[in-house]
């Protein structure tokens, strides 16, 4: 006679896992802005040059962007801003922060 599967245990399962990959995506999106330096960016601003990054479709800018970004990740010492011009470490901004996710 067969094993009965357990549909429950393994869709629960399956949940566990897609959460666990939203979860890693969100925190290396996070992890990816403080690296470009884009935190020191009001959340509104950030936003915007987002939203009209997608909005583009001018293929000579997106080139431009996609040569710059690889060139980000290709670089042994990458240059985020200077910590003098960003929120001290631990602390939130007081205005247009984004929220934690």
């Amino acid at each position: 006679m067969r094993k009965l599967r357990d549909f429950d245990s393994e869709l629960k399962a399956l949940a566990d896992k897609a959460k666990a990959i939203k979860e890693r995506r969100v925190r290396q999106l996070g992890e990816l802005v403080a690296a470009t330096g884009a935190d020191t960016l009001d959340a509104d601003l950030l936003a915007g040059a987002l939203l009209d990054a997608i909005a583009s479709k001018d293929a000579t800018t997106r080139e431009g962007w996609r040569k710059a970004g690889a060139a980000f990740f290709r670089s042994k010492a990458r240059k985020p801003a200077p910590r003098s011009e960003r929120e001290p470490e631990g602390a939130l901004p007081l205005e247009g922060g984004a929220a934690s996710a």
